[in-house]
């Protein structure tokens, strides 16, 4: 079985190519329990800041043929505030493609799909579904769209107007493959693909993320991407101790936001440093060193 590349990296330099659509189209279509067809990706924000590729996490922008819009979003280090960012990110989403004067009727749908490499709020399952729902206080019935809005809006009910959020906590995923889609989480944490999956996009994805076949820049990112991850997981993690044991004496909570802080600073620099010499002795252009981790060597 040959090994596979990680997923978040993956999404950052290979699945943005049409001819790899339908990886992400599988992976959608089991999540959404039906079948999904992308018609193009769209230029986020996060995407436009991150370039350098140096950050933890990662996105897609994707625009469905069904005109319904989904942001997929990887993140590998704890996020406290994780929860904010998915409605704030959704809410730009909504406000950044709707025109203006455009009726209020052509928001676009958006799903936000969240693959979590840290456990987030307190549960104990490893895929949460979350909508919009308005209940009765009285009479605890559900509001419905009426028969005009349904023909207007060509919706069936109130939520399929609303954003809808899948979390998706890998590390909570016990290895146990129960149907296709945890198939897929399977893959997302381990990066591998058994003998006999069938969920759609994993054939693929066996395929086309495969490590032997990266090019060797690619591989060389590869590599510094991994490098990356390790060293701003352990930075951050000593940093966070130092910065509880600061923030006894200080505040709890100041001594957690500054140990946090300047430990992914300090991760950061040490860990593209590294890097930047090791591919330096491996021979690879200044120009493209400098280019890839920001550092002049």
């Amino acid at each position: 079985m040959g090994e596979l590349v990680r997923f978040d990296w993956a999404m950052k330099k290979l699945l943005r190519s049409k001819a790899n659509f339908g990886i992400l189209e599988g992976f959608l279509s089991e999540l959404l329990k039906r079948q999904v067809k992308i018609l193009n990706l769209l230029e986020s924000e996060s995407n436009k800041e991150e370039r350098d590729d140096k950050q933890n996490r990662v996105d897609i922008l994707a625009e469905l043929e069904s005109k319904e819009i989904v942001l997929i979003e990887v993140q590998a280090n704890t996020e406290y505030d994780y929860f904010h960012r998915m409605l704030y990110g959704t809410s730009k989403v909504i406000t950044q493609h709707l025109k203006e004067g455009e009726d209020y009727a052509n928001i676009k749908k958006v799903y936000s799909v969240n693959i979590l490499y840290f456990d987030l709020g307190h549960g104990k399952d490893y895929i949460y579904h979350g909508t919009t729902r308005f209940i009765g206080m009285h009479e605890r019935d559900e509001l419905d769209l009426n028969k005009k809005q349904k023909e207007l809006y060509q919706k069936e009910f109130v939520h399929h107007i609303y954003p809808e959020y899948y979390l998706i906590k890998v590390n909570q995923f016990n290895d146990i493959a129960k149907n296709t889609l945890d198939e897929w989480i399977y893959f997302l944490k381990n990066e591998e693909i058994e003998d006999g999956f069938k969920a759609q996009g994993l054939t693929e994805a066996k395929d086309r993320l495969a490590t032997f076949k990266l090019t060797k820049p690619e591989k060389s990112e590869y590599s510094i991407y991994l490098d990356n991850l390790h060293y701003q997981a352990s930075m951050v993690k000593s940093n966070y101790g130092s910065g509880v044991i600061d923030g006894e004496k200080k505040g709890l909570k100041k001594g957690l936001k500054q140990g946090l802080k300047q430990g992914e600073k300090v991760g950061l620099e040490k860990a593209m440093l590294k890097t930047a010499r090791k591919m330096k002795r491996e021979g690879m252009p200044v120009e493209l060193i400098k280019k890839i981790t920001g550092i002049d060597v």
